[in-house]
């Protein structure tokens, strides 16, 4: 720990904090949450549906998965990713959308991150 006037400053949630916040200071891994917010996907999908090469897709999950941001559900050959904490994500978004209100730059992200995600279900959901 550090020792400052008054104020004992934690090293080690110092970094974990840094490494929360550097999930969604890279903007092709906060495009990936969005994505994410709207259910799951997986990589072949975020390539797809983003336009990006395959290995970049994979770095960026691999390091939300890495933050407790996203979870893996692997299903057969292929793995499902999904937001670990969606709900705390919205508050987070929403708190970040307030501050940046009050320094001047309205900006909103996807709706799906602003709003409550509601499942719709299906056919088979039904049987």
């Amino acid at each position: 720990m550090i020792q400052e006037e008054g104020a004992t400053l934690d090293e080690v949630a110092t970094v974990a904090y840094a490494h929360l916040f550097q999930a969604f200071a890279e903007p092709t891994r906060l495009a990936i949450v969005q994505h994410l917010a709207s259910g799951e996907h997986r990589v072949r999908d975020l390539v797809e549906h983003m336009g990006l090469a395959q290995s970049t897709a994979s770095k960026h999950v691999g390091f939300l998965v890495e933050c407790g941001l996203a979870t893996m559900r692997p299903e057969g050959r292929s793995t499902w990713y999904s937001l670990a904490q969606s709900e705390l994500l919205r508050t987070l978004i929403a708190a970040a959308e307030r501050l940046l209100d009050a320094t001047g730059t309205q900006a909103l992200l996807c709706t799906h991150l602003r709003l409550p995600h509601t499942h719709h279900a299906t056919d088979t959901d039904k049987k």
